[in-house]
């Protein structure tokens, strides 16, 4: 659905994009994060036929965005983090006027009104005033735009910035309930929207993709934790000795108990083994499991590598 190749874009002296790359199958769901100045909104505004790249391909569904940038927007539907609303319009009024915008035909604008507004939950505020809604109701006003004309690409700027906790959780609802029609792209620098939304996660720093993969696989450390009820002599060295073992470090948990961290010379799951050496042994084993890092600790460990 999008294909992105060698996007470079720089404002004056300040380098925005420096040499981005990705692509995003259609139906994945796929969080943009990164902390504020990264280059998120850039490369959405380059999606979207907003800016135009100093270098680099773009295409949407095929299409070059360069050169067919009307028929791209046309299979986009987009939600800035400020949503354009008219306060003074009817949540009705508002729709029919992006329906007339999107050019979709006159007979068809009921239908896909009616759609949208069931959708994003607003069947009861139709006839209300957009500016008398809330700030999360304005949200779902946004969203029922931004499908209106059923676009193959959602594309959402931190679509829950500043609404309460009640709100983020119908929102990331209704972005759930769209993917199942759309392939969904959304901005944001919280690490906990990419942890409930997203099959994937794109980390921009400083202009740069850091990191591109499903989140199973940036939370898989390859290391596997032993953990005992009490200190045993010679642990290190018989995890040491153990064939496919790289390295061993041992520790002691805040209740006292020691664990062990064994990192794999090659890669493979250690826990089998572990657990074969702890039961031949008579370890007085309290757990052993394979490391999970989260999405925290990830983006922190990019942040500080620079």
């Amino acid at each position: 659905m999008i294909h992105v190749e060698h996007l470079y874009k720089a404002y004056g002296p300040i380098q925005a994009l420096e040499d981005v790359s990705f692509h995003i199958e259609p139906g994945e769901i796929v969080g943009l994060l990164g902390p504020n100045g990264a280059g998120k909104t850039t490369i959405i505004k380059i999606l979207t036929g907003y800016l135009q790249p100093d270098e680099g391909t773009v295409r949407v569904d095929g299409l070059d965005v360069l050169v067919h940038t009307q028929a791209v927007q046309a299979r986009i539907g987009y939600l800035p983090e400020n949503a354009p609303l008219y306060p003074e319009l009817t949540v009705q009024g508002y729709l029919k006027l992006m329906a007339d915008l999107r050019g979709i035909p006159p007979q068809q604008q009921e239908e896909r009104i009616g759609e949208a507004v069931h959708a994003v939950g607003l069947v009861d505020r139709v006839t209300q005033p957009i500016g008398e809604l809330s700030k999360g109701y304005r949200q779902r006003v946004g969203l029922a735009q931004a499908i209106l004309h059923r676009p193959k690409l959602l594309i959402l700027d931190e679509p829950t910035v500043g609404l309460d906790p009640t709100q983020i959780v119908e929102i990331r609802r209704l972005i759930r309930g769209l993917a199942e029609h759309s392939t969904v792209l959304f901005s944001t620098h919280i690490l906990s929207e990419v942890e409930a939304l997203c099959h994937r996660v794109l980390m921009l720093m400083n202009g740069r993709v850091r990191a591109d993969a499903h989140l199973a696989e940036l939370a898989t450390t390859g290391d596997a934790l032993l953990v005992l009820e009490r200190e045993v002599p010679g642990v290190v060295e018989r995890l040491e000795a153990l064939e496919g073992v790289g390295e061993v470090e041992a520790e002691q948990l805040p209740d006292g108990r020691p664990r062990y961290r064994v990192r794999p010379a090659d890669g493979a799951d250690l826990c089998p083994v572990l657990f074969r050496l702890a039961a031949g042994e008579g370890w007085p084993v309290r757990e052993i499991r394979s490391d999970v890092r989260t999405l925290e600790a990830v983006f922190n460990e990019l942040a500080t590598a620079g």
